[in-house]
């Protein structure tokens, strides 16, 4: 696996590399059952690529932000291996709370009526553009950790 990709990266972040994009096109798929009437299946499919990237993110990349990023925030914050991972981070989190909500919403009745938004496709649509923003930031951040000589 290590050489999957012209990179100095290790062969974990090849694998999260290729999860992650797979469960974004995943996402993509979900829209388009939802579009041919598979309502009941596109809720399934999005609702499991929701929770199945909770592990994924919290033991296989959070540990790594930690790590590597956090102790060059203070000095290093502008420069794009740091700034780039950390908007990631920011609408990463923004992605998977909206993610989670649009669950607790669309398929049950803990959310308060008063909290509770009418405009699905708005949200939905919201929350796979912010997913493959990070899908992007990543990639963006793969390159920039393991391509050599690669920089913004």
């Amino acid at each position: 696996m290590t050489n999957l990709f012209p990179s100095d990266a290790p062969a974990i972040q090849d694998l999260l590399a290729i999860v992650e994009v797979a469960l974004a096109i995943m996402l993509v798929g979900g829209w388009a059952l939802v579009r041919l009437g598979h309502i009941r299946v596109h809720k399934y499919l999005q609702s499991s690529i929701v929770l199945v990237n909770i592990p994924i993110v919290l033991y296989g990349m959070v540990p790594y932000y930690l790590q590597n990023i956090v102790p060059a925030l203070g000095s290093q914050w502008q420069q794009g291996y740091v700034l780039v991972p950390t908007l990631m981070l920011i609408a990463g989190v923004t992605a998977e709370v909206l993610g989670i909500y649009i669950i607790l919403v669309a398929g049950t009745s803990w959310v308060p009526e008063r909290f509770r938004f009418r405009r699905y496709k708005l949200w939905m649509r919201t929350e796979l553009g912010l997913w493959w923003a990070v899908v992007l930031a990543g990639l963006t951040t793969y390159w920039l950790f393991y391509v050599p000589g690669a920089s913004l």
